[in-house]
């Protein structure tokens, strides 16, 4: 089973939602995980809003910090604009996606990184 990690800074919209749909797309196939390099201890309203629109429920999920996750390699290990305040997280493959923060985005624009961020999983798990 692959592992993939999902990081931003918050873990509070992003990432979730990465791993949200790593583990939708994955089918039980992966196993995905997401944090923080700085975790805002709540997922945003807006990201759990996105995600019911799809039939998803984000509650279930947990902000946490890079520290709480295993210590382990994973396959995958995408980065998504905590730039330096990443810690190095051993992996077989590391990515780096430049998504903008939709914290303080309109619902529209919302969506619009909520369905990039969707894209992005799907052809990484393709891969």
């Amino acid at each position: 089973m692959k592992k993939y990690l999902f990081v931003c800074i918050e873990n509070s919209n992003r990432s979730q939602m990465a791993q949200a749909f790593a583990l939708i797309h994955g089918k039980g196939q992966i196993e995905a995980l997401s944090a923080g390099s700085r975790p805002s201890g709540k997922i945003n309203p807006k990201a759990i809003a996105a995600m019911q629109e799809i039939g998803y429920d984000l509650t279930g999920h947990s902000s946490k910090s890079i520290h709480e996750i295993p210590k382990e390699e994973y396959d995958y290990v995408v980065t998504m604009g905590c730039g330096d305040e990443c810690p190095f997280i051993p992996a077989k493959t590391r990515l780096d996606w430049q998504i903008p923060d939709p914290r303080n985005m309109e619902p529209d624009e919302f969506r619009e990184v909520r369905n990039l961020i969707e894209a992005k999983v799907k052809e990484i798990l393709s891969e």
